[in-house]
């Protein structure tokens, strides 16, 4: 017998985070490390396939509008709900961002860049003529905008409403892109909250849609289907050339498209017999130490970098080795003696009733 699709614990999430996590990683691994010279045309193919792992941070976008837009659903009627969020959100995200704000003050990262991610505005860091020292706080500083506005939004409409506004999010985002890149010299307008956006609001969509027909797995199953078949539909966009400025600004629509896929299928599997394949012990182990690895791994592919050359795709094999076994075990030293002591408050300072199905949003 099938189990419920919404359950308070959906370990197959936890997988989707660990793909999301490793695509990153290999994307730093590699193919930023790809110069105009230095590698044959066989190497270079290989580095450029390893490309779509920076579309992670998208993967975590469409799960967190997933997970954040169902807990507010799920908790709208509560007299504790913006405490309860709010409360929940900051133990969850404060302690290890924090600590890693100390950790890049020691390493003399830039201070005017540190005030802006403290006040979580660092992918706003060239408005202000600031570059983005370290490139993955700008997609914390997107989710926490998410967080400030979505929880009055969802306690202030109905449901209808808020599956039209995330659908129109959707199809104006790419032309909020579009108008951006006029005016932009390079591609850092992609990363400004109101470019982002469109992510965020597809896996609110699919959090809205799976609880208007709670377990009617065959209403899931045309959602994934027509999600993909968008996906197909966008996707020349996906390899079209960034020169040409409308291409760039659909460029991400059919991978969140096929995210909304992927985030369907994997809720139908893992709640059959075949689970197994959705939720494999590796994948939700990286899941489960997913924020730390975010966190660090970029400054520890620095400081490797500080002392190791990579001149070739051998030493760049070593390198993402090396780095991905150090970033792995200062996320899990994270995860387990600092972040959870913080978690566990989560538990005893705001409880959920009894029955309450609350996806965890971790």
């Amino acid at each position: 017998m099938n189990e419920p699709i919404l359950r308070p614990v959906m370990p197959e999430l936890d997988a989707i985070r660990g793909m999301a996590i490793l695509g990153v990683l290999v994307y730093h691994g590699f193919y930023v490390m790809m110069g105009p010279t230095g590698f044959s045309h066989g190497q270079r193919i290989f580095l450029t396939a390893t490309w779509p792992g920076r579309l992670g941070v998208n993967l975590f976008f469409v799960l967190s509008g997933f997970l954040i837009t169902g807990i507010l659903l799920d908790s709208r009627q509560r007299q504790d709900y913006y405490r309860r969020f709010y409360l929940r959100r900051a133990l969850r995200i404060l302690p290890a961002y924090m600590a890693l704000l100390v950790i890049l003050a020691l390493f003399r990262y830039p201070p005017p860049f540190l005030f802006l991610s403290l006040v979580y505005l660092s992918n706003l860091a060239p408005l202000f003529g600031i570059g983005i020292a370290y490139s993955v706080l700008w997609s914390l500083s997107v989710e926490e905008h998410f967080y400030f506005v979505w929880p009055l939004i969802v306690r202030s409409i109905s449901n209808r409403s808020l599956l039209w506004l995330s659908l129109s999010i959707v199809a104006i985002s790419p032309f909020i892109r579009w108008i951006s890149f006029q005016h932009a010299h390079d591609y850092t307008f992609n990363e400004y909250t109101w470019n982002s956006a469109d992510g965020l609001a597809c896996g609110a969509v699919i959090a809205i849609l799976v609880r208007q027909r709670m377990d009617d797995r065959t209403y899931l199953v045309r959602i994934v289907c027509a999600a993909i078949f968008l996906a197909v539909l966008f996707a020349p966009f996906a390899v079209v050339a960034r020169q040409n400025k409308m291409g760039a600004a659909l460029q991400i629509v059919p991978w969140h498209f096929l995210f909304v896929g992927v985030l369907g299928s994997f809720l139908l599997i893992g709640t059959t017999q075949w689970k197994w394949l959705v939720q494999g012990r590796v994948l939700r182990f990286f899941g489960h130490i997913s924020y730390g690895l975010y966190l660090i791994h970029s400054l520890v592919f620095r400081e490797y970098d500080r002392f190791v050359a990579s001149e070739g795709l051998w030493d760049l094999a070593k390198r993402f080795a090396c780095v991905l076994a150090v970033a792995t075990v200062l996320a899990w030293l994270s995860r387990e003696f600092f972040e959870e002591r913080f978690l566990r408050m989560k538990t005893k300072w705001v409880r959920a009733p009894k029955g309450e199905r609350v996806p965890i949003a971790d």
